[in-house]
């Protein structure tokens, strides 16, 4: 048994104490906050072993320039002097290519394919609800160019192994019984589930506690002493604390805890949006992304969940209500029927979502502390890879084989 620290109390560093406890081991997770505003909260709550595309892939640069000059785009970076996000670009630049996503996508389907075994057997435990269904995910597209983009994007995914069904309008809308969809067409992954993140988080922090893991909120990590063994000491709260091993899971903040470290963390934070309209009468029934506008829309219960945007805008929380109209107009463009207003500002979330240059999650040991492992990056998929990340990380820790090969997520592949 080992006495673990983790640093981030997000749904990877929650994920991670769970195998860990159930490892054996003793955990302790500290986190700056309160936990009830962690980015998993607010998240669309998709579980997508369809998302074998990285986020640096062919056609994002020319877009992202495309949608920079409209205020209600689905993606916008904030122009600053700044060293590390002109050094992240060049990175994103590079890697945004077919080569890159070929080497990818087989990555991230095995990553995504053991996340949606262990949610499924989450659920059938029963230790704690979290609203889990098999329902698959519905993409609607309504122009000849987006159509395009996503038939190859399901041939390339049949090609790996992932489960794709192009639909015509009317096949698309024989999906959704309850309410009028107005698309040029869809693609259907049969192989995806949702779930309701704020239930999962609020309910596995409970699970945790009851069965004996530390959860310390408002303890802020704010340095580290490290020595010939490794990570010796952290400094909480002006506090000094000693642990076998450490695993950092900071998210958006990852990067800057790296590098008290001396590790080269590449990190951005890209900031999402979204709101819940309750009790809907007439509900969707399958997860769905409106493409073109890049909106995410989630049946959670008898409410809905709309989400989207991609900000880069460095750690700020402030909400733009520009892009949160943005997504509100994109809404009756597929669904006419829906009367959805723009909702107060103090009714939309927002949370901020860490973005590494090439798309990939960073998991892994640290070769230059052989008792800290690294386990952040996971983009609009911490929820999705959550429970993989959580056992890839436990197996990291008891020195086991893991599930996968790991060499790809390396922590400190740009350094």
């Amino acid at each position: 048994m080992k006495n673990i620290a983790i640093i981030g109390g997000g749904i990877i560093g929650l994920s991670a104490a769970y195998y860990l406890r159930r490892a054996g081991h003793r955990v302790t997770v500290f986190d700056k906050g309160t936990l009830d505003d962690t980015c998993s909260i607010g998240n669309a709550g998709m579980v997508v072993p369809s998302h074998i595309v990285p986020l640096a892939a062919p056609g994002m640069i020319s877009k992202g320039i495309r949608w920079m000059f409209n205020a209600k785009s689905p993606f916008y970076v904030r122009p600053r002097l700044n060293g590390d996000l002109v050094k992240w670009g060049l990175k994103f630049y590079a890697h945004a290519n077919e080569r890159h996503v070929q080497r990818s996508a087989p990555l991230l389907k095995e990553i995504s394919s053991l996340s949606k075994l262990l949610f499924r057997d989450m659920a059938m435990a029963k230790d704690f609800e979290f609203g889990y269904q098999e329902k698959g995910l519905l993409m609607l597209f309504q122009t000849a160019e987006t159509e395009r983009e996503e038939i190859e994007a399901a041939h390339m995914a049949n090609q790996n192994g992932v489960e794709a069904h192009v639909l015509s309008a009317t096949e698309a809308q024989q999906m959704e019984p309850d309410v009028k969809v107005t698309a040029r067409g869809g693609v259907y992954f049969p192989g995806d589930a949702h779930l309701i993140p704020q239930q999962l988080v609020s309910n596995l922090v409970a699970y945790l506690k009851k069965n004996g893991v530390i959860i310390l909120a408002n303890h802020n990590v704010e340095d580290f002493v490290t020595g010939p063994s490794g990570v010796e000491q952290i400094f909480v709260n002006d506090e000094s604390w000693h642990f076998d091993e450490y695993v950092i899971a900071t998210g958006a903040w990852s990067g800057l805890f790296c590098s008290k470290l001396g590790i080269d963390l590449p990190m951005q934070s890209g900031k999402g949006y979204s709101f819940n309209v309750k009790a809907v009468k007439k509900n969707i029934q399958i997860p769905t992304l409106l493409l073109e506008g890049r909106v995410a829309v989630t049946p959670m219960g008898g409410d809905l969940r709309f989400g989207g945007t991609m900000e880069i805008n460095g750690t700020d929380r402030s909400v733009n209500m520009n892009r949160v109209r943005g997504i509100v107009e994109t809404i009756p463009k597929y669904y006419p029927e829906m009367k959805i207003q723009v909702p107060d500002v103090k009714e939309v979330w927002n949370g901020l979502r860490p973005c590494s240059p090439d798309g990939l999650p960073y998991i892994g040991r640290s070769t230059r502390f052989k008792n800290l492992v690294v386990a952040t990056g996971h983009s609009m998929m911490g929820v999705s890879l959550g429970p993989a990340t959580g056992k890839l990380v436990t197996e990291l820790i008891d020195e086991r084989p893991t599930s996968m090969d790991l060499s790809a997520f390396h922590p400190e592949r740009f350094n």
